[in-house]
């Protein structure tokens, strides 16, 4: 099976499952209020179903658009925009007639069921598999260092000991949290064996942002090939795997970082390669393209791989598991300012961008870390104060019992059909960008 549909079947199968137990969390607190709940759609039934099915006074079904699903609730101004019923007389089953309580309840059960999920599945990942962590035990050449962060004194080889004055063991962690967290400085170890704290600053995550070193430490790794791309100029000049790239134009290139900063500084330019082939040195004229790249790489199969397995009882997988999810809520929100910005815009994504979270070959761990991922973003995204949202009903629900009065229903269905149309059009924008970076990058 091709990776694509591999990716596909997964993002369907996650959302499927994610979208029936956020819908629960508003069906199951309707229910237990008594207000009628006429319909329980996993997608959208525009004009028809694939299949429905009414039980009792609720009609089940699946609807043919996958973009999400829904509970239509009586007496309820929501998507379906039923004003004929919302001229009718309240009736004591319908959502309108309940205590402003129960209906908040009843809109935040959703992001409630969201976020307990993604936490659930984190703990039981803990508790079944435990965590695989990368220490300097594992990493023992060091990283290499982006530009950037050589201009504060890291250099290549450091070895990092301690985030803001705590010890730091988990080195899978360290881009992330320069990224989204508010570290401001670094203890490392450079290659010499001399130890010294440098500082970081304050906008350090915008900085990587802006600059595009989202990956400024990566682990060393050495200049001996792995992969030639036949067709690129590297393949056409001869280079070989397992070939070792000894210099470019002169200059040495001990480590990967050095060598790959060399090509990209050369685009379009004739470059002289030294190598060590078999045992003995070649030189080789390669023109790097456009871009700046000649096809080659090593994927680090010294160090990929190399991990330190650490195994959790249930008590430890119960605290782990939860401080997880609640570190990945965090950075999730973290992230969530760099959207408004010019760089951000162009890297929003819509479900090709969803699809390429999970693995082109089947793991059910992945799966499972994937769709706590989803289920989380789905319950931040769903609290957003939105009008369509339930976040944009919560609003309304809030303005209710501060104020003692409920809103205008006109205000509330327009404000129902801008948001509708704000989040239409975000999707398009969003699945636009999954296309233009398909086609063009």
């Amino acid at each position: 099976m091709s990776p694509f549909a591999v990716k596909a079947i997964q993002l369907l199968l996650s959302l499927s499952l994610l979208i029936v137990l956020h819908e629960l969390g508003h069906f199951i607190p309707a229910k237990i209020f008594k207000t009628r709940v006429e319909k329980f759609y996993l997608f959208f039934d525009i004009k028809f179903s694939l299949f429905k099915k009414k039980i009792g006074e609720t009609t089940y079904g699946i609807g043919w658009l996958p973009l999400g699903g829904y509970v239509k609730i009586s007496g309820m101004i929501d998507e379906s925009m039923d004003k004929e019923q919302m001229a009718l007389p309240p009736q004591p089953w319908e959502f309108r007639s309940k205590p402003t309580w129960q209906r908040l309840i009843i809109m935040l059960g959703g992001v409630t069921v969201n976020i307990i999920v993604g936490f659930v599945i984190y703990i039981s990942i803990f508790y079944f598999s435990g965590q695989k962590i990368v220490t300097n035990d594992e990493l023992p050449n060091g990283f290499s260092v982006s530009q950037t962060f050589k201009d504060l004194g890291f250099q290549d080889g450091d070895q990092v000991l301690k985030l803001n004055g705590a010890a730091f063991e988990n080195m899978n962690n360290l881009n992330r949290y320069l990224f989204l967290r508010d570290v401001n400085s670094i203890t490392v170890q450079h290659a010499g064996g001399s130890v010294e704290t440098l500082l970081v600053p304050e906008d350090v995550g915008m900085t990587m942002f802006k600059a595009g070193e989202l990956q400024p430490f990566q682990p060393i790794r050495t200049t001996v090939l792995d992969t030639v791309i036949p067709e690129m100029p590297a393949g056409k000049a001869g280079l070989l795997v397992n070939d070792k790239i000894i210099s470019i134009n002169g200059m040495p290139t001990p480590y990967w970082n050095t060598l790959s900063e060399n090509i990209k500084a050369n685009p379009n330019k004739e470059i002289t390669i030294v190598i060590e082939r078999n045992g003995a040195q070649q030189t080789i004229l390669v023109t790097p393209s456009e871009e700046g790249t000649i096809g080659i790489n090593n994927f680090g199969k010294e160090y990929i791989g190399a991990y330190k397995e650490v195994k959790y009882g249930f008590m430890e997988s119960l605290s782990g598991g939860t401080m997880y999810g609640y570190n990945i809520l965090r950075d999730y929100v973290s992230q969530f300012k760099y959207v408004f910005t010019k760089e951000g815009a162009t890297q929003v994504g819509g479900f090709g961008a969803i699809a390429n979270l999970f693995p082109g070959e089947w793991s059910w761990l992945a799966f499972w870390h994937t769709t706590a991922l989803i289920s989380i973003i789905l319950a931040f995204m769903n609290i957003l104060p939105i009008p369509a949202l339930d976040g944009g009903h919560v609003v309304f629900l809030l303005y209710e019992m501060a104020t003692g009065r409920k809103p205008n229903e006109k205000v509330m269905e327009y404000a129902q059909m801008a948001g509708f149309i704000l989040l239409i059009s975000l999707v398009l924008f969003a699945n636009g960008n999954d296309i233009y970076r398909w086609l063009f990058k």
